[in-house]
């Protein structure tokens, strides 16, 4: 299969920039699958499983949280907001980060603090529904 150039970056890093075969997006009015020379498209992105392929042999998957995708005669590029590879997470470790967002809810003093621990708890479920936990 022809490769393109893609380019992943969330707001710390590049996450990844090369050339792939096929890359599975994420969209909020669906799920698509851009392969080399696709119309030229604006998508915005819902969390779930983006999945690109160096090669057959070569997958790699992550979970992206929101975003857009920009697919342009030179190639795709994906801005997301979020970009975690699916290896790096624990079900365990969201879970009990998941009891403490909802701690941190109930115990909240301000408006200000029960709205970022809400964010962060929503974040966390959105997570969790995702990865089918």
């Amino acid at each position: 299969m022809p490769a393109f150039p893609f380019e992943l970056v969330s707001p710390e890093k590049i996450v990844f920039s090369g050339d792939v075969e096929a890359v599975v997006v994420p969209g909020v009015e669906g799920e698509f699958t851009v392969l080399k020379d696709h119309a030229p498209t604006l998508a915005l992105l819902k969390p779930g499983i983006l999945e690109f392929e160096r090669s057959p042999a070569q997958t790699t998957k992550l979970f992206v949280r929101g975003g857009f995708a920009q697919i342009a005669p030179e190639g795709l590029t994906i801005l997301a907001e979020q970009a975690i590879a699916l290896e790096e997470l624990d079900a365990a470790k969201i879970d009990a980060d998941l009891k403490d967002a909802e701690e941190d809810v109930a115990d909240a003093k301000s408006d200000e603090a029960r709205r970022i621990a809400t964010e962060r708890r929503d974040q966390l479920n959105e997570l969790k529904a995702v990865l089918k936990l």
